[in-house]
């Protein structure tokens, strides 16, 4: 067990764990979960080959949360900055999440215990993040240089990855729920995140596909937590509802433009 008698500052993003993540000094303190082990391996996992953009598992503490290093830097919450919503931060964004994927290509999914997975064809051998919200990009003088919150991580593959990640920093819903400079630049940005990962042979209709299929999972899972009393994705679920349907229809109508926003030379 690991003791620190240092004052406990709140930080601020996140749902699922709302008000329960704290710094103390050059730490992050969390709560424990039901796949902590297996999001632990991966952490130990980045750390031996070197990856630099990920949190370093330093134990557990005396009231049984993790400890992980704390990342400097500025994490995006709203109001967005403007810097943040430019095309340089979001094709940085994208390497990094490459870089993040070339790292964690050797690290053995079927070791360990996974509770919530992608839904085929998406499931598959890579440690996906899944939960790539803008609050868990870490950014030095506006590069984004680190990930954080793997509570989501489970196996999965690139175009799963991707899609999740461009479908919330694009982001990909109807220009009435986007609030700021990102209005009207949807399909652009969907491709300048595409261009910047550069994933290998990308297929538009699996990408457009994984999309949709992202946001029915994302939000099932905050449903079911809703319901189970989680209070941070309770008060999501309340104020996000009407959106989240909305963006389903959306993507129905829309399909065909966001393939063609990838497919077009």
């Amino acid at each position: 067990m690991m003791h620190d008698k240092l004052v406990e500052i709140q930080l601020h993003g996140g749902t699922a764990n709302r008000g329960l993540v704290v710094r103390q000094g050059d730490t992050v303190r969390r709560p424990l979960r039901t796949t902590s082990a297996a999001t632990h391996a991966l952490l130990r996992h980045l750390e031996d080959v070197g990856f630099d953009g990920s949190p370093r598992l330093l134990g557990i503490d005396s009231q049984d949360r993790e400890v992980l290093t704390y990342i400097p830097g500025e994490a995006v919450t709203p109001p967005y900055p403007e810097w943040s919503l430019s095309d340089e931060v979001l094709r940085g964004v994208a390497q990094l999440l490459r870089r993040y994927h070339e790292a964690a290509a050797g690290f053995d999914v079927t070791t360990q215990h996974w509770t919530w997975v992608p839904p085929a064809p998406f499931d598959g051998l890579l440690a996906c993040h899944n939960d790539l919200n803008l609050d868990n990009v870490i950014f030095r003088n506006r590069r984004a240089v680190a990930l954080i919150d793997f509570d989501l991580a489970s196996p999965g593959s690139v175009a799963w990855d991707v899609a999740g990640a461009i479908r919330l920093w694009a982001p990909l819903r109807p220009d009435r729920y986007i609030h700021d400079a990102r209005r009207g630049t949807t399909m652009e940005r969907l491709r300048t995140f595409v261009d910047a990962y550069d994933p290998p042979d990308v297929d538009a209709e699996l990408l457009v596909w994984a999309v949709l299929l992202n946001h029915d999972w994302m939000y099932q899972l905050i449903e079911e937590g809703a319901k189970e009393g989680n209070a941070g994705f309770a008060d999501y679920w309340r104020q996000a509802a009407r959106r989240i349907a909305a963006t389903r229809t959306w993507y129905d109508a829309a399909h065909a433009q966001l393939v063609r926003a990838l497919a077009e030379p």
